[in-house]
């Protein structure tokens, strides 16, 4: 009578196990999240995004453009690894909130450096990069990504950082003393 009883308790675990093994197994997983410099692969695609970059305007002078906001230059390649020509889709950016700023182009986007374009066809093996142009304030985002096919999303982490670095330029005409030695008067 035990053995019976141990037998089928047994059955009902593993019928228990095999039952919520079976649950949701096609509910989508949640979208990956990246750091920046990271390799993202969806799909065809592989992105890489570098750097960001804030702006109070775009051009100079009386053809200068001021945004709503600012000006948030994103520095990002994205890789056709498939055998056909792909289009990249239009990136956005999210704050924490949930709020979705989406990128900018056309005329929007004159005067940006090294501009990644709008409307992106890549060849086979071939890649476009440069700087996509957002019009957001400044705060944490999450840059979203997709696939050609839209079907797969993932995020890149991107932390607010105003930090610019500009190497050490030696004046014209000016001696270069080293470092380790001491100035004297």
């Amino acid at each position: 009578m035990r053995g019976i009883r141990h037998t089928v308790l047994c059955a009902l675990f593993l019928l228990a196990v095999l039952l919520s093994s079976c649950g949701d197994s096609d509910a989508p997983l949640p979208p990956q999240t990246y750091s920046m410099g990271d390799r993202v692969v969806l799909g065809n695609i592989v992105y890489v995004v570098y750097e960001t970059q804030w702006l109070t305007h775009l051009g100079e002078g009386v053809d200068a453009r001021v945004p709503r906001n600012r000006f948030f230059l994103v520095r990002l390649s994205a890789v056709n690894s498939s055998n056909r020509e792909i289009t990249v889709p239009n990136f956005k950016v999210e704050d924490d909130n949930g709020t979705v700023y989406p990128e900018l182009g056309g005329d929007q986007a004159g005067g940006v450096p090294q501009y990644i374009g709008y409307l992106r066809r890549v060849a086979p093996a071939n890649s476009v990069q440069g700087h996509a142009l957002f019009d957001a304030p400044p705060r944490h985002y999450k840059l979203r990504l997709m696939d050609e096919d839209g079907e797969k999303t993932a995020f890149v982490d991107i932390p607010l950082s105003f930090t610019s670095e500009s190497p050490d330029v030696p004046q014209v005409g000016k001696k270069e003393t080293d470092p380790s030695t001491p100035l004297r008067k």
